[in-house]
């Protein structure tokens, strides 16, 4: 039979040209994933700054805890921190006393603002771990000097206004280095200005190691020098890993969004491929009939429908998995535009993607034409050729099971789902939720269909010969109607899925944040002490508040935090405090929103152990519990404890002072931004912008999906509509007919679409911000419906103009 196959696919390349390309577009989004989760499993960064030291020695930048399993067996597991773990200063001593070490070089690095960008400040000393050079001038001695690299465009002699954790200041260019590094700016400023602006005393920020014989052996011997300082000794591109710390972040974010990306996609794939093999198989009734009637065995029948499912896969597969490549690439440079991913975190490429990407594109269609097969295979000869002239039966009770047990498994989803309050677990069950609700939609399809039908025939037929032959056709065609709705209404539920679970975090993040903001002035976005003491110092200021945004790990577990002076807080800013005070919060306490009171089990004072941005162990006690987390983050921290730990201390500053002008606060920060409440919340809220990429592929193969299978279902409609141009119908009232059975399936797709999502959309809101309303906006709802109906409608049209654009005669017997 698998010779047939390939001759029957030989003779209806048309008939596969729409199950070719879901498959197609299946693989692509496949590999493409692939090659995501890839890069986060095995991705490295180049080293640049640290690319001519051998060995670079550098704190520990992940939290480890050990887990005790069962059998006395135990098992680590570590986590990224949010910044940089520093070192004593002490150690670059001991470690120049190691057997085979020749030279030890110490660094600090730190942010420094100039202008609209940011550049990354060394002490002079640690260029000897680099390849700069000086081109002009000389190395920088005193504390108003600076060297910068060779794109910055200034000369020696210039003046370089600066800004840093230690405050604002004007440098004179002494020297400027006959290079650069391809992704960071540098500045190199004295030895002992530098450690001052690190504002890490006995602290540096990495070691470099240069020795005589085998590099490999340094570690060996520093060994224990390595383990008091709890430090780790790199080589090759580990360098990397540490000169970008983003890199590891990133890398984590890729594992997590790649497997995330790449299974709903699979599970999309699945149900597109089966939708469209379905109405395939459907079309080919008849042939499969005449099959049957000259005792064809189901066994035969089904082992062509797989031979030729896999013959096209196996095409389809293979296009779309070099094409995946392509679209992975691209994904990367979206990733790098919106900040999620480092322009240095190389992409991987290698074969297991593409293998897996083919591997399961054929696995998905010959699953999906077995299943899709299964009733036209077991048709018993004498009944075949009647069953295939009537196409309307009712579903197999198989069908109607599963359909079933998939709206059972939606509810326990949905009821799952509205217990979940972390977004990072609630997200991959909101999607498998709306994908479990639009499964139950396909497999119980024919039986919703008919009941639509049945409600929406009635004013068809009173709208004249269009939609009277409108409503005659849904009648006989539900199984078509069917497979029709189910792309669509996957559509409209994806899509507004996707898109309303970022406006309702967004909109609640907001609401919160605007609700609890007291100050009269926000200014940022990097703005340091200094500022915030000068505002102080300025009449008619009743209070300022530093914040920083930044995370912390509990055990392993990741809390967004915010650091706040406390002094004049109550001035500035409401967090909805329901127990405890704000009051009391000093460098020894914690505010805990409500959230993460109840999963870290905590109360007004009890003590929560946790590890700050760089690592470093803190117990503080809980003093407040608050209601406004989202707008305001997990835990609410003293800036003063915050500030020493974290890579850049600059934050925004909220301004109580009622009786000035904006023009006082300006004239008192020279530079800063003034920002309103809406735009402090928008720079404190997530990149939303990432996901809308990475889960807009999905809604666009969606979209791909319901074109191909409308195109598919008119396509084959060729002779029975070249029979209504016989017996008198216009070609206005055949393409009016097409229109009304079109927009009766968009009326039905989006009432199910907006159904599914809207009770996905609920949960996921219900369990993240407390309330069962989701924030829908009202035109980008209408946009969505209208994108369909349009999508629709188009697809629709095209192929119907082209087949009424032959002669009846002609079409009729193309079709014999």
């Amino acid at each position: 039979m698998i010779g047939f196959a390939l001759r029957t696919l030989r003779h209806r390349k048309a008939g596969f040209a729409g199950s070719f390309v879901a498959l197609l577009f299946a693989a692509m989004l496949v590999c493409a994933c692939g090659m995501l989760l890839e890069t986060g499993l095995r991705g490295g960064v180049a080293p640049e700054r640290y690319a001519g030291t051998p060995v670079i020695v550098a704190g520990d930048q992940f939290v480890r805890q050990t887990i005790q399993k069962s059998g006395g067996k135990s098992k680590t597991k570590a986590k990224p921190l949010a910044g940089h773990a520093w070192l004593p200063a002490s150690l670059a001593t001991s470690l120049g006393e190691v057997a085979g070490v020749t030279k030890v070089i110490s660094e600090v690095t730190f942010p420094v603002y100039v202008g609209n960008g940011r550049a990354s400040g060394h002490g002079w000393e640690s260029a000897g771990l680099t390849p700069f050079t000086l081109r002009a001038g000389r190395a920088p001695a005193a504390a108003d000097e600076v060297v910068v690299d060779a794109r910055s465009g200034l000369s020696v002699g210039a003046r370089l206004d600066a800004v840093t954790a230690a405050g604002a200041r004007t440098y004179r260019v002494t020297g400027v280095t006959a290079q650069s590094l391809p992704s960071q700016d540098t500045l190199f400023f004295s030895t002992a200005e530098a450690r001052r602006l690190a504002g890490r005393p006995g602290q540096v920020s990495a070691i470099g190691i240069f020795s005589r014989g085998e590099v490999s052996a340094v570690p060996a011997n520093a060994s224990a020098v390595l383990k008091t300082a709890r430090a780790f000794a790199h080589t090759g591109d580990d360098r990397g890993a540490i000169e970008f710390p983003d890199a590891e972040q990133a890398r984590v974010r890729l594992i997590s969004l790649g497997g995330a990306l790449g299974g709903t996609s699979l599970l999309v794939a699945v149900l597109v491929v089966v939708g469209t093999f379905a109405l395939s198989i459907q079309q080919r009734e008849r042939e499969i009939a005449l099959l049957r009637a000259v005792a064809a065995t189901p066994r035969q029948v089904r082992r062509m429908l797989g031979g030729e499912a896999l013959l096209v896969a196996a095409v389809a597969g293979s296009a779309g998995s070099v094409a995946g490549i392509g679209l992975g690439f691209w994904l990367r440079d979206r990733f790098v535009a919106l900040g999620a991913m480092p322009e240095h975190l190389r992409l991987v490429v290698s074969p297991f993607p593409t293998l897996a990407a083919l591997l399961a594109t054929m696995l998905a269609a010959w699953a999906a034409a077995r299943l899709s097969a299964r009733r036209a295979a077991r048709i018993r000869p004498v009944e075949a050729l009647g069953e295939a002239a009537l196409p309307g039966t009712r579903p197999s009770w198989g069908r109607m099971i599963a359909g079933l047990v998939c709206v059972g498994g939606g509810v326990a989803l949905t009821i799952v789902l509205s217990a979940l309050s972390v977004e990072a677990a609630s997200s991959p069950v909101t999607l498998l939720t709306a994908l479990v609700w639009t499964t139950a939609v396909a497999l119980l399809g024919p039986v919703i269909a008919r009941a639509a039908i049945a409600l929406l025939g009635v004013p068809l037929r009173l709208s004249g010969v269009g939609g009277h032959l409108a409503a005659a056709n849904l009648r006989t065609g539900s199984r078509r109607v069917a497979s029709v709705i189910t792309p669509l209404s996957l559509l409209v539920a994806m899509t507004g899925t996707i898109l309303f679970v970022q406006t309702t975090m967004g909109h609640a993040a907001e609401r919160e944040a605007a609700a609890g903001g007291r100050a009269d002035y926000v200014l940022g976005p990097h703005l340091p002490g200094a500022a915030a003491q000068a505002l102080r110092e300025t009449p008619g200021v009743l209070a300022v508040t530093e914040v920083l945004r930044t995370s912390v790990r509990v055990g392993l577990e990741k809390y967004g935090a915010q650091a706040v002076t406390p002094e004049g807080l109550d001035r500035t800013v409401d967090l909805g405090v329901v127990a405890g005070s704000l009051r009391d919060l000093g460098q020894d306490g914690v505010a805990v929103s409500e959230t993460a009171a109840a999963r870290l089990g905590v109360a007004v004072g009890g003590r929560i152990h946790l590890a700050l941005g760089d690592g470093t162990p803190v117990a503080p006690t809980v003093v407040a519990i608050y209601a406004r987390g989202l707008g305001y983050g997990d835990l609410t921290l003293a800036h003063a404890l915050v500030a020493p730990h974290v890579d850049d201390a600059l934050g925004t500053l909220l301004v109580s002072a009622p009786t000035l002008p904006r023009a006082a606060i300006i004239a008192a920060v020279p530079g800063a931004a003034v920002l309103d409440q809406a735009q402090a919340a928008d720079a404190a809220a997530p990149n939303a912008e990432v996901n809308y990429v990475a889960m807009g592929l999905i809604i666009a193969f969606t979209a791909i999906a319901v074109v191909n299978t409308l195109a598919m279902s008119t396509s084959d409609r060729a002779r029975e509509l070249a029979l209504l141009r016989l017996v008198g119908t216009t070609r206005r009232q055949v393409l009016r007919m097409l229109r009304l059975e079109t927009l009766m399936a968009v009326v039905v797709a989006v009432a199910l679409g907006t159904g599914i999502s809207l009770v996905t959309l609920s949960a996921f809101s219900s369990g993240m911000t407390g309330s069962a309303v989701p924030y829908v906006p009202p035109f980008t709802y209408l946009a969505v419906v209208a994108v369909a109906a349009i999508l629709a409608l188009a697809a629709t049209a095209i192929p119907a103009r082209l087949v009424l654009r032959q002669r009846p005669a002609d079409a009729i017997g193309a079709r014999q």
